[in-house]
């Protein structure tokens, strides 16, 4: 990336705060001055008194290359002759406080060494030749709200290794056609990613990062990452990074106290330290540092082709008290615990997000009922595209672990989320976080012999199909993986030889193909005409029934559960149109691991009317099951 010129009208742009493209001017750029190449490097410390670019080129000498102050912007400059891609590098700088001193890492720095060391690397990101043009150029008309979303959620570091070659990693050139083959097969619509930002732990998962803008050098470099998102993007795959405005590591080399003093974070640990994390929190009240969160988020989109963030810990963001006692926070200036230099920043990001990159997507990971996540900011939302499900999540968890002679004394667990299932527009989420600090596998979670533990996880993912909401699985979670997820090993992809794991797999897929293929799925999932109750009453029995509905009502689609392990003959419920129904999906067909019960594939409809509605099914119910019934098209 060629750029030798820092304006007066960047440094106005940035000095207000609204350069939403500050990564094309800070950092280490490979150029040209006057015929001679190197690299210009641009870093913000506007307390230091002396900054200088120190490196393998110059042998860490804190004297040879010093950076001079540009204006009163406290943004130091400097161009290194002979400075070229793939050089290690750091700043040194000088406080003007106290005698402090440090070598930090570059805050835009586009690559990093690989951990324990931590020098950042220069890099040209225009160098790789991308491939996803016809990918790209359909991305501004897409309506995801209306489409289908299904999000296979993974970290790179775990999904599978080497364990012939040291357990190492798979590089992200070796993941890519490994990955885009097993998501395009089950029929996922998006890879989402924990964070791949430079991070110095990896026990951390990625969700403490040091370099904002550099994917993790322990995959490979970033043209390497390139061409993963490429890859998935040449399959038809969206990419969904995870992204962690809300704290950073206290690292030396990282952002905190970078000048000598607290320029990305508060000064006062009660609003700048997360007691929980022992993290640093942004200080949202300033404009450089909303800027920097600001430009980060468009630079994934820009520079990576990313389609969505998923941001991290945003209930963490929008309440002072988030993890501290009395007498730890300070209160607002209206004496509240709300955030609302936090809240500005995420309305401004989500603004400028959605008119910098026409049809990226901005979801929210927020765990309270603050109000309007997902809603415009003009109408007082925060501006989030979508919010995840924590509520629903935690109910059918908890209902899903009992055993099934208990359920029907907790129906409102498997039926509450109805009644805000509109108020926000919702994601249902089975992530990580489920799977790890002794919660269990999702298979592990779900009671009974191997059978029924099998027949419970097919039956909770059909409802969770059937549900308003776009879906979300955590890898290992599609083939019934039994240990708890570490992130220090392999999935065990072995347990696909053995058929309870090959048909859980195989239900997965079909949901996915089916739920892509009928409107009525996912067209209207954020609106309430998309979906009415047949049955949600039936405690006694433990069963529910449900429609869901495309637009003009047209090719409805009736999902009915039992989530007991007694088989249930002539169940009867009401539909809007008689004729023939098909029997589309049957989580107890033998294919899946099931005893093959069922409806032999159709039943005609019954004029007999039930549940306000004309005509009526008599079904017979599996064990344990999903069913999923649409009328046959003449």
């Amino acid at each position: 990336m060629t750029n030798d010129r820092l304006t007066d009208f960047d440094l106005h742009l940035i000095g207000e705060g609204t350069h939403y493209r500050t990564w094309e001017k800070l950092g280490a750029h490979p150029g040209r001055l006057d015929g001679v190449p190197g690299t210009f490097f641009r870093v913000w410390a506007p307390n230091a008194q002396r900054v200088s670019a120190i490196g393998d080129f110059n042998g860490w000498n804190r004297e040879a290359a010093p950076l001079a102050p540009r204006a009163s912007s406290g943004i130091w400059e400097g161009f290194v002759p002979g400075v070229r891609a793939g050089d290690l590098y750091k700043y040194y700088v000088e406080s003007q406080y106290g005698g402090y001193a440090v070598e930090k890492a570059d805050p835009y720095g586009f690559a990093a060494e690989i951990r324990p060391r931590t020098a950042s690397k220069v890099w040209d990101l225009s160098a790789y030749a991308w491939q996803d043009g016809e990918w790209m150029r359909a991305r501004p008309s897409r309506r995801p709200h209306e489409e289908a979303l299904s999000i296979y959620e993974v970290h790179l570091g775990s999904w599978m290794r080497v364990p012939e070659e040291g357990n190492r990693w798979l590089t992200y050139r070796e993941i890519a056609p490994r990955l885009a083959d097993h998501v395009r097969r089950l029929g996922f619509t998006h890879v989402e990613m924990m964070p791949v930002s430079e991070h110095p732990f990896d026990g951390s998962w990625g969700y403490q990062t040091v370099g904002y803008f550099a994917p993790t050098s322990r995959f490979g470099t970033p043209d390497d990452f390139m061409y993963l998102v490429d890859m998935l993007h040449r399959n038809g795959i969206g990419v969904i990074l995870d992204w962690v405005p809300a704290h950073f590591p206290r690292d030396e080399h990282g952002l905190g106290f970078f000048d000598g003093t607290h320029l990305y974070e508060h000064a006062d640990l009660r609003q700048g330290l997360h007691p929980d994390w022992d993290t640093l929190v942004f200080n949202y009240g300033r404009t450089e540092v909303q800027n920097f969160l600001i430009s980060n988020a468009v630079f994934w989109f820009d520079c990576y082709h990313v389609d969505a963030l998923r941001v991290d810990a945003v209930a963490s963001m929008l309440y002072l008290d988030y993890g501290r006692k009395e007498g730890e926070w300070i209160p607002n200036r209206y004496g509240g615990r709300e955030n609302l230099e936090a809240v500005d920043f995420l309305k401004r990001l989500n603004e400028r997000v959605h008119a910098e990159v026409p049809g990226a997507m901005v979801i929210a990971e927020e765990s309270t009922a603050w109000p309007m996540v997902s809603r415009p900011t003009y109408l007082g939302g925060l501006g989030f595209g979508f919010k995840w499900n924590m509520g629903w999540m935690h109910d059918m968890l908890e209902y899903m672990k009992l055993d099934p002679v208990y359920r029907s004394y907790h129906h409102n667990k498997i039926t509450f989320s109805l009644l805000y299932a509109f108020t926000e527009n919702f994601l249902l989420p089975f992530s990580h976080d489920e799977v790890v600090h002794g919660k269990g596998s999702m298979i592990g979670k779900m009671p009974g012999d191997e059978w029924q533990q099998f027949a419970n996880l097919r039956l909770l993912y059909g409802y969770m199909f059937g549900h308003p909401g776009k879906k979300l699985l955590f890898m290992g979670g599609e083939f019934g993986q039994w240990a708890e997820w570490d992130h220090d090993r392999s999935l065990d992809w072995h347990l696909l030889q053995y058929p309870f794991h090959s048909g859980l797999e195989r239900w997965v897929a079909d949901l996915n193909a089916f739920y892509r293929s009928e409107p009525a799925m996912y067209e209207l999932d954020t609106e309430p005409a998309g979906f009415e109750w047949i049955d949600c009453d039936d405690r006694q029995g433990s069963c529910i029934s449900l429609l869901r509905f495309g637009r003009n009502r047209r090719r409805p689609v009736a999902v009915v559960c039992n989530f007991t392990p007694v088989p249930r003959h002539d169940y009867r419920i009401g539909i809007p149109e008689g004729g023939m129904w098909i029997e589309a999906l049957n989580s107890d067909a033998l294919d899946y691991g099931g005893s093959g019960m069922g409806n032999l594939g159709r039943i005609e409809a019954s004029p007999q009317g039930l549940h306000g509605r004309p005509c009526s099914l008599s079904l017979t119910l599996p064990p344990l099951s999903t069913l999923v019934l649409k009328r046959e098209e003449t």
